[in-house]
């Protein structure tokens, strides 16, 4: 799954074009290392978020096209907030 659509689908961004430009920027680091919006997301990945102030980094358990609003957070697990 491409890692745009893995964070628009798990909900740790809310629409897939913000995604796109986040991952474009190096807001998002796969495994400590800039990708392309198109890498293809394995499991057990680490994602590092940057919003701003705050990174967040959670490691992925599992891969789905659809998920509902309550499922979107069984897709990874967070690794630290700060």
């Amino acid at each position: 799954m491409r890692l745009d659509k893995f964070l628009k689908v798990s909900r740790l961004i809310k629409r897939r074009t913000v995604a796109k430009s986040a991952v474009e920027t190096d807001h998002v680091l796969v495994n400590g290392k800039a990708v392309k919006p198109s890498y293809d997301v394995k499991i057990h990945d680490v994602l590092t978020l940057h919003f701003g102030e705050r990174e967040i980094r959670v490691k992925v358990l599992q891969l789905s096209d659809h998920v509902g609003k309550a499922e979107a957070s069984s897709l990874y697990e967070i690794v630290t907030k700060e």
